[in-house]
């Protein structure tokens, strides 16, 4: 077992620029806990907003912190009482201490499954944010067969699953996002409505007579306002970024915490690695990049996930 091991920390809260990946101490994982060497690391952004301090009083943090939930890697050592997984094993979960953005992680065994042969580093690292938190989304507003659902930041890391899953019940989904994303978004049996001025109206355009029956938003508070207005049942509006906005207007907001379990990970792995499920990967980049990598996510263009590799 390696000394010390290299991880992502920041010291204080600010942009991209206040992150730097440190040398640290390396210690042996404790009765229950699993030692894994991290080969994928996902980022994402409700990261964005913790080191910026834009949640500081709901989500603070303590310095000097690390970052980071998504990991995929091999078990390198187990503590007292830990059967599975075993040394060697390949691992996919996540981590509740905000660090997995490093190159060795000490996690409960608890949050590890193994990682499906079909599944990619890249994809098993980036997996359990977007996927537990799509998960909960779609759960949300209890979409069945017929249903349209509209979703905001369609072709981001949680949309790209949000929009899949939801086509995977018979729904008829209204994706909002750019028009570059055209192609890729009605490849999938989404209907393209390009966000900006005029989105309303657009939305109620291309819905029809029968109208919205839920909404999803991933991107804002301007996106609950704007279901509110559009008339959606109040209990099928959801929302896993404008906490405020939920509970100002009365609607869902049920994130990854609501669903983070190994069974529901499991099951989108399962999905994602036999393809009933394309998660797409927009970029890597190195740990020591990892400023870069914010800087990527911040521009809020990406379609899929962006995955640091340690």
């Amino acid at each position: 077992m390696p000394q010390t091991y290299r991880a992502v920390r920041f010291h204080e809260y600010g942009d991209a620029g206040v992150l730097n990946v440190e040398e640290l101490p390396l210690t042996a994982p404790g009765p229950g806990e699993v030692l894994v060497e991290v080969r994928a690391a996902g980022i994402n952004p409700g990261e964005i907003a913790i080191r910026s301090g834009a949640t500081k009083d709901l989500f603070p943090a303590t310095f000097p912190s690390g970052q980071g939930s998504d990991l995929a890697g091999v078990v390198l050592a187990v503590g007292d009482g830990v059967e599975d997984p075993q040394v060697g094993e390949e691992v996919l979960g996540w981590s509740g201490a905000r660090s997995s953005q490093a190159s060795h992680v000490v996690v409960p065994a608890g949050q590890l499954i193994p990682k499906p042969a079909a599944l990619g580093w890249e994809e098993a690292g980036a997996l359990y944010v977007a996927g537990v938190t799509a998960y909960a989304a779609v759960r949300a507003v209890t979409p069945i067969a017929g249903d349209t659902v509209a979703v905001s930041a369609a072709a981001g890391g949680v949309g790209s699953l949000v929009v899949q899953m939801l086509r995977a019940r018979g729904v008829r989904v209204l994706g909002i996002a750019s028009q570059a994303n055209r192609e890729w978004l009605e490849g999938l049996g989404v209907v393209l409505v390009e966000y900006g001025d005029g989105l309303a109206g657009r939305l109620r355009e291309a819905a029809g007579a029968d109208g919205i029956d839920a909404f999803i938003d991933l991107f804002g508070p301007e996106y609950v306002e704007l279901a509110v207005e559009l008339g959606i049942p109040r209990h099928r509006i959801e929302t896993v970024i404008s906490f405020e906005a939920a509970a100002r207007l009365g609607v869902k907001a049920e994130g990854s915490a609501g669903a983070t379990s190994q069974e529901v990970l499991a099951d989108v792995a399962d999905r994602v690695a036999t393809r009933d499920l394309n998660l797409l990967v927009a970029a890597t980049y190195p740990l020591e990049k990892v400023a870069d990598a914010f800087r990527d996510l911040e521009r809020r263009h990406t379609r899929g996930k962006i995955v640091l590799i340690p």
